[in-house]
């Protein structure tokens, strides 16, 4: 009997973790503290250092002219312990201008969310 419960206990997480198997922390800092766009060969495309509004949530970038809108690779640096949603799997295309991209920083805790517009311009 001694032996099933020091199995069970054995096994058991010492800490939580989410859906994606990042460890769930106590920090409830949650913002982008710079982005990246890239190109096709994976070499900046930016024309300048983008603009982060934290209170406002949004990031201003603006691009080199003739940039491929429809096959860039955003970057995120966000607050320690923070994930993204969704999660950037490859290209992403910024083609519709007037349509900002959104994604949503999740805070290390789980609790806190906040949704960043991505608003990108051409030089």
């Amino acid at each position: 009997m001694m032996m099933v419960a020091s199995l069970f206990l054995g096994c058991q997480k010492d800490f939580p973790v989410d859906e994606d198997g990042l460890l769930i922390t106590f920090r409830r800092e949650c913002f982008v503290s710079n982005f990246e766009l890239l190109g096709n060969d994976f070499v900046s495309v930016r024309n300048g250092v983008p603009i982060i509004d934290t209170v406002a949530q949004t990031i201003n970038v603006t691009v080199n002219f003739g940039t491929d809108l429809k096959n860039l690779y955003p970057q995120f640096t966000l607050a320690t312990d923070c994930k993204l949603d969704p999660k950037i799997t490859g290209k992403v295309d910024f083609s519709d201008l007037a349509n900002p991209k959104t994604w949503t920083v999740v805070s290390g805790d789980r609790q806190v969310r906040k949704a960043y517009k991505v608003f990108v311009k051409v030089q």
